[in-house]
């Protein structure tokens, strides 16, 4: 979802240069300036590609030697055409040759790395490591409930509680009533869970409460944040946003701190959590969106209602000169993670766009490209659909601060109708739910076997 507190949005020269993970937004609707990638230019100087995003972790660059031999060129250069660069973009700081492509890791001990393709047809390719498993991969039905044996992680989105307001997924526009995105993505995934187990479903939820997954807390992150501040040559920042607003808060210490902590240490958490506990066959990001609104005080409403869902892709050259960015989109390439991700989004995409009736957002910045021939579905780089190392389909429906849809959330989840602005209306979350599974089901019952 994108920041609720329009107002907070920072304009000034110095903060347009913020890094692209402060700004990462789902749904972003209003263009930006600190959403927008900075120019691409020729890389002069390899140590830039030995940079590693905030709170990243170098990457070990053997890892990716095992993929050797898993694609054709024919096969590398259409998903990096259709699915993984950005539109229009500068070309990437890696190159592609008929024989292999060459990855520069920014250690000059090994300064590349060389992961050579395959000749011949798709049907001599190795099956790359992995811990998910494709629907065609999944054992035969024989009779039993559509989605037995199919591992699902809901990841409710941001945390809720008493969070929201830091984490700006707060909304009220009446003194004692408000609904806070991650509450309502925890109940969404409760709920959805209850539906999916009893399709025989394997269901586990990555954050079970309104607490965070990350135990890091935002005064463990400042010497971090002061050392961003110092780069975007704020040398002596404040050290709260105490009786400060606008620009002037967005360049503090806690300010930095925070974001450091919500948006970054906690999907890194649950990164974790994905990749060496739960190993699911493919997670579901529950989210909901929003369109700017005013400020805080005064929030208004919008007349916009509508839904995507992202895959991974579409990734920057900028982007890409990290070399922990480098080194996970690679690995999720050569897994062939979109083959699963990109079919398995659209149908989830028409399942949710028949319960819920909305039209498909329109992307109008660069970040995002679309996947597939769903208008739902938009290719774009994001940490969590990034770092889940298995299918991942990010999930954006309803404007929480479109009227209608915000007096359908203030009643939370019901089955039925009830009486919501002088008609009979469903619960956006039960629709949410219905399209969810249906999308599932008409997924996994033409593609998995059934005997």
């Amino acid at each position: 979802m994108m920041f609720l507190f329009k107002a907070r949005r920072l304009r000034t020269a110095v903060l347009c240069a913020l890094p692209a993970w402060l700004s990462e937004a789902p749904g972003q609707v209003v263009p930006d300036p600190i959403q927008a990638a900075a120019p691409s230019v020729p890389i002069t100087d390899p140590t830039r590609l030995a940079r590693i995003s905030p709170l990243g972790v170098a990457p070990d660059w053997s890892t990716l030697a095992a993929f050797g031999g898993t694609f054709t060129h024919e096969e590398f250069q259409q998903a990096w055409d259709r699915t993984y660069s950005a539109e229009n973009a500068l070309p990437p700081p890696f190159q592609i040759r008929p024989q292999a492509v060459i990855v520069p890791t920014g250690d000059p001990a090994k300064p590349e790395v060389c992961i050579e393709f395959r000749n011949g047809g798709a049907g001599n390719a190795p099956d790359p490591q992995r811990y998910w498993r494709r629907a065609a991969e999944l054992p035969p039905l024989r009779d039993r409930p559509p989605l037995s044996d199919l591992h699902i992680a809901l990841d409710p989105g941001h945390i809720g509680g008493q969070w929201a307001r830091m984490e700006e997924r707060f909304l009220s526009f009446q003194p004692g009533e408000a609904i806070q995105e991650g509450d309502l993505s925890l109940l969404t995934a409760q709920v959805l869970k209850e539906r999916l187990t009893a399709l025989g479903a394997i269901v586990t939820l990555v954050r079970d409460k309104a607490e965070p997954v990350t135990v890091q807390r935002p005064e463990d992150l400042n010497p971090v944040a002061i050392g961003l501040l110092k780069e975007m040559g704020i040398t002596e920042p404040a050290a709260t946003y105490d009786g400060l607003t606008g620009d002037a808060k967005g360049a503090t210490v806690q300010w930095h701190a925070e974001r450091l902590f919500y948006r970054l240490s906690e999907i890194h958490a649950r990164a974790v959590k994905v990749n060496r506990q739960i190993k699911p066959d493919v997670v579901l990001c529950l989210h909901l969106n929003a369109e700017g609104w005013g400020t805080a005080e005064t929030p208004q409403f919008s007349p916009l209602n509508h839904l995507h869902v992202l895959v991974n892709g579409c990734y920057a050259p900028i982007e890409l000169e990290q070399a922990d960015t480098r080194h996970e989109m690679f690995t999720r390439l050569f897994q062939r993670v979109h083959e699963e991700e990109i079919p398995l989004a659209t149908r989830v995409a028409a399942g949710m766009a028949d319960a819920t009736g909305l039209p498909a957002y329109v992307y109008t910045t660069p970040n995002a490209r679309h996947a597939g021939t769903n208008p739902h579905v938009y290719a774009r780089n994001l940490l969590a659909n990034r770092m889940y190392q298995c299918p991942v389909v990010y999930l954006e429906p309803f404007v929480m601060n479109h009227e209608e849809t915000y007096r359908r959330l203030l009643a939370g989840h019901y089955v039925g109708r009830t009486l919501i602005g002088g008609r009979l209306t469903s619960s956006a979350l039960e629709d949410y739910v219905r399209g969810v599974v249906q999308g599932l089901l008409n997924y996994y019952q033409t593609q998995r076997r059934t005997s």
